[in-house]
């Protein structure tokens, strides 16, 4: 199994535009929030501050940045592209299930203590969480290929 891992490299690979595109989106989410909040309260304002704001120009991005790396040693590279997005997807879904542990554990905490006690409290569930998503969605990747490999050395032996 693979561990979690930071890599600086992948912010060499993205060019200026690209990070202007994620930059503007991202601010547009967050003022779409804030006048979401504005309008209908600070409830429903918060559910929209847990939209992954720079989601949808990230997974273009991986996908474009995957096909050109494919092209550029001769192949197609579409289906590679496709497979990083969704892997890139995956991330996104896993976060907001930590951003949920997060947006709950805050709820609680800031009953019973000071605003950076409650803030760091919900952080730590926060990540508690999200590795703990990650590691059960990789078990259960890894248990299906198990499966699937025994699967079909079962159907070639008959």
């Amino acid at each position: 199994m693979n561990p979690i891992r930071f890599s600086p490299y992948s912010l060499k690979e993205g060019r200026w535009y690209e990070y202007l595109i994620r930059f503007t989106l991202g601010g547009a989410a967050t003022v779409f929030t804030g006048l979401v909040s504005s309008r209908y309260g600070a409830v429903i304002g918060g559910v929209f501050l847990a939209l992954p704001a720079i989601f949808c120009a990230s997974a273009t991005l991986i996908e474009k940045h995957e096909i050109r790396r494919k092209r550029e040693a001769g192949l197609a590279g579409k289906r590679r592209g496709q497979m990083a997005a969704a892997v890139d997807a995956a991330g996104a879904a896993l976060g907001a299930v930590g951003m949920l542990a997060f947006a709950a554990a805050f709820s609680m905490l800031i009953l019973r203590s000071n605003i950076p006690g409650a803030f760091v409290g919900a952080s730590l569930a926060w990540l508690t969480i999200a590795v703990l998503a990650w590691y059960v969605r990789r078990k259960i990747r890894s248990m299906r290929t198990l499966r699937q490999t025994r699967g079909s050395a079962n159907s070639q032996t008959r």
